[in-house]
């Protein structure tokens, strides 16, 4: 039963969850949370403050200890909005790794979104009709939507909370002339997606977050419902809410039970975003959960784990359409990428008592025997050097940027130049991969040599292991020939012994 540990690490506030995996299901077991404003200043100046910094870190030593105590098996830490705009970022990311031990991970907006997304379609309460998600936190609003339990969309806008109080509201209330500016800007960018969320046909809408908790909290507030928490705050509530807190001073929104005082400074900004998305994209308003992108991260990494878990099956169909959309988007012949990539799993499958490559690589090799060539795109001279930035630089839905940079590295090195321990892809892997990415290329430069007239010559392989040598036998559909193909594999004899130590020989049937 192993124990995972999820820390968000945003712009208003830092979180822990620490959940068990127990029969296929996550058991929560500790859940902390500070607010320390990482984000503030940051959008101004462009750089973390030092105060701040010193703040996470000493939430974040607290955090540590809390997963030592409970023992947990795996922690991943994540870092949004400021840490992908702070200047001084990396700065940051060293100190928490000298403190913690930690390896922060700064991901994109869209990835955001999408473990937002993983986190929400864990709940039973997520229905098959399109539905948007919405994650307002201090720097960013990540909004997805999803239809069937896929993402069919998915943004990242400049609209967090901290980030539009510090851009716009000076004085307590705000003046009037602050709150228009804000609102020209809020409005500015959701009208840059309305047109998208309208195709959509959104039926739900589903909030996350400290400021949907917060909203949610002022409704209830406003319909004196003896405090009880409404989980749904509709387009004429959340108007009606936006104004009132906008007239209040900070004194007044802290007496506001469910606000709290930290959150009391930010959420007139947090409250104007809501109420321009629900009142631009013409929606009847929005449900709050608790559940979140914490969420998201622990079912990533159940699922790394189990891949027969729920979330498991969720992250394979979403990697797999990423790629088809990839594929699609930069012209790959798609019936080329699929004959590569079956030759490409075969060969992992039939040679695994050579490569003994993990488990994991499989899926890493099966990505970039669909990619390889998306380099074309750019140029086809030097296309390859173009694959490899394309796919380490892209939106791959499900994977990590190690992750990426692995596959991008598999797929770079399919013309003359192999690859070395000095080269920019090699040194952008982990130093623990590098030996086995070396062996995936091998794999795919064979894959690719069985298919290099693209005409399905070759029906099938016989593999030989007979120590020491490696014999492909390959048999010819009728009248066909594999002349190119031998002479492509041929090409590789002598790579092959240098990167597994035995020979490679070839046959035809």
């Amino acid at each position: 039963m192993p124990t995972f540990a999820a820390v968000d690490i945003g712009s208003n506030s830092v979180r822990l969850k620490i959940a068990r995996l127990q029969a296929g299901r996550l058991r929560p077991l500790h859940e902390d949370r500070e607010v320390t404003r990482l984000g503030e200043g940051v959008f101004r100046s462009g750089f973390l403050t030092p105060e701040s910094m010193a703040e996470t870190v000493k939430v974040l030593r607290r955090f540590h200890r809390a997963t030592q105590q409970v023992v947990t098996d795996n922690v991943r830490v994540v870092g949004t909005s400021p840490l992908r705009d702070g200047r001084n970022a990396q700065a940051f990311v060293e100190w928490v790794r000298s403190a913690t031990g930690w390896t922060v991970e700064i991901i994109s907006g869209v990835e955001e979104a999408r473990l937002i997304h993983l986190g929400l379609v864990s709940s039973p309460r997520v229905d098959r009709s399109p539905t948007l998600m919405i994650d307002l936190g201090g720097g960013s609003c990540e909004l997805t939507v999803s239809q069937g339990g896929h993402i069919r969309d998915a943004v990242s806008l400049p609209l967090g909370a901290v980030r539009l109080t510090d851009e716009f509201l000076r004085h307590d209330p705000a003046r009037k002339g602050e709150l228009k500016r804000m609102h020209s800007f809020v409005m500015r960018e959701v009208n840059r997606i309305a047109v998208r969320m309208a195709a959509a046909r959104v039926k739900n809408v589903i909030a996350t977050s400290g400021t949907a908790a917060a909203l949610a909290a002022v409704a209830s507030h406003l319909h004196s419902e003896n405090h009880r928490q409404r989980m749904v705050v509709s387009r004429a509530e959340m108007t009606r809410i936006a104004k009132r807190l906008a007239r209040l001073p900070v004194a007044e929104r802290r007496k506001i039970e469910g606000i709290g005082p930290r959150r009391a400074e930010i959420v007139v900004a947090g409250a104007m975003v809501y109420h321009e998305l629900l009142d631009r994209l013409r929606l009847t308003g929005f449900r709050y959960s608790p559940l979140g992108l914490r969420d998201g991260i622990l079912a990533q990494m159940a699922a790394d784990y189990d891949r027969s878990t729920r979330s498991g099956k969720q992250i394979e169909s979403e990697r797999w359409e990423s790629i088809l959309k990839a594929v699609s988007h930069y012209h790959i012949d798609r019936k080329h990428a699929l004959d590569v990539r079956e030759s490409a799993m075969f060969l992992f499958s039939a040679l695994r008592s050579v490569h003994h490559l993990p488990p994991e690589y499989r899926e890493w090799l099966a990505a970039a025997a669909m990619l390889y060539e998306v380099g074309d795109y750019v140029n086809r001279n030097g296309h390859h050097r173009h694959t490899h930035y394309i796919i380490s630089n892209s939106e791959i839905l499900g994977y990590t940027p190690q992750q990426r940079r692995v596959i991008a590295a598999i797929a770079r090195y399919l013309g003359k130049s192999r690859p070395t321990a000095d080269d920019g892809p090699m040194k952008a892997v982990d130093p623990a991969d590098q030996e086995n990415v070396q062996k995936a290329i091998l794999l795919l430069r064979l894959a690719r040599a069985l298919n290099l007239g693209r005409s399905r010559a070759v029906q099938h392989v016989r593999i030989g292991l007979r120590s020491p040598e490696v014999r492909l036998t390959l048999v010819p559909r009728h009248n066909v020939g594999v002349d190119l193909e031998l002479w492509a594999i041929e090409k590789e004899c002598a790579y092959f012994r240098e990167v597994f130590g035995r020979e490679l020989s070839t046959a035809v049937s």
